[in-house]
């Protein structure tokens, strides 16, 4: 595996002149990624679902310095009418997005369903991002080294999807299906580049998961023992969002990324450590499953792409 040996923020290449749309950007890793980018000259676009804590956001980063080009827009990545919304307002204002780094998430909630009547950490983890990337993605063609990141985590190993029982109608646990909104993000990133590929586009679709990294995503929504174990006994283990983020940023500024890929830390069990390529999961990249996904998120968020499926 190639490894990024001590690859830090420092050494991402200048972004002045790119734009950079980044899910979930006003808190962990969203927020760390947004700083990070914004000291080197991008343009970001934090696309939120509380456009209150965007601002707040915004204000701790231009904070540690003037004349970053900073954002808000609000998207509520469970809501399929927002994601059309934030699209439709970035088309009409003339924004032109380079990359598109899919971050956003939800853990381990009780069962919660949507508007839609869908379970939650499938709507706001891989549907909304599955939606939002369809709906951008000839802005991005037309972009400065476009790609697209879609943040996964190491539990999509342990993941499956439950194509007979997507809301957890019958059974329902909140890792279950946590991880299988994880599975589905490292599907749908390997089979877009699969597609992108077969179309000849320009736009990598690039994986990434930051290992275990200490944000509120441990302690907002989970409950039990999930909430006790994550985002209490094993805390102390963990990394900043500034350390979990850099797989993402690698992801999404190195030169030799290449598309189809993963991206995770290179330690111990892929929990902490510099950026490198990482092994996906063999469901990941099962053809089968990925068409059977493809079809099921265009269904249910109604967002088909222009490219042909992947031979």
């Amino acid at each position: 595996m190639t490894r990024q040996k001590s690859w830090t923020a420092e050494r991402i290449p200048d972004q002045k002149g790119r734009v950079f749309v980044v899910t979930g950007a006003n808190s962990g890793l969203g927020l760390a990624t947004t700083r990070a980018l914004a000291r080197k000259g991008a343009q970001v676009i934090l696309a939120v679902r509380d456009e209150a804590k965007g601002r707040r956001a915004v204000a701790q980063v231009t904070a540690g310095g003037a004349g970053a080009r900073l954002e808000v827009r609000r998207l509520d990545l469970s809501d399929p009418d927002s994601v059309r919304a934030f699209a439709d307002r970035l088309r009409a204002d003339g924004v032109r997005p380079d990359v598109l780094v899919n971050n956003a998430g939800v853990m381990a909630p009780p069962r919660t369903l949507t508007a839609q009547g869908q379970e939650v950490q499938f709507a706001a983890n891989h549907l909304g991002h599955f939606a939002v990337t369809g709906l951008l993605l000839d802005l991005l063609a037309r972009g400065d080294d476009p790609r697209v990141v879609t943040v996964t985590s190491t539990n999509h190993r342990q993941g499956r999807i439950f194509f007979d029982d997507p809301t957890g109608e019958r059974s329902y646990a909140p890792m279950a299906y946590y991880n299988q909104s994880k599975l589905a993000n490292a599907v749908f990133g390997r089979e877009l580049h699969r597609r992108l590929r077969a179309a000849g586009s320009p736009v990598r679709s690039v994986l990434a998961h930051p290992g275990y990294t200490a944000t509120h995503l441990q302690t907002a929504a989970p409950v039990g023992m999930v909430k006790f174990l994550f985002g209490r006994l094993l805390l102390p283990l963990a990394q900043t969002p500034d350390q979990g983020a850099l797989p993402q940023l690698y992801a999404a500024t190195a030169e030799d990324v290449r598309g189809g890929e993963l991206y995770g830390p290179d330690g111990m069990a892929e929990l902490r450590g510099a950026p490198r390529r990482v092994e996906l999961a063999p469901r990941a990249a099962d053809p089968a499953t990925a068409a059977r996904l493809w079809e099921l998120s265009e269904r249910l968020t109604g967002v088909r792409y222009a490219l042909p499926a992947a031979a």
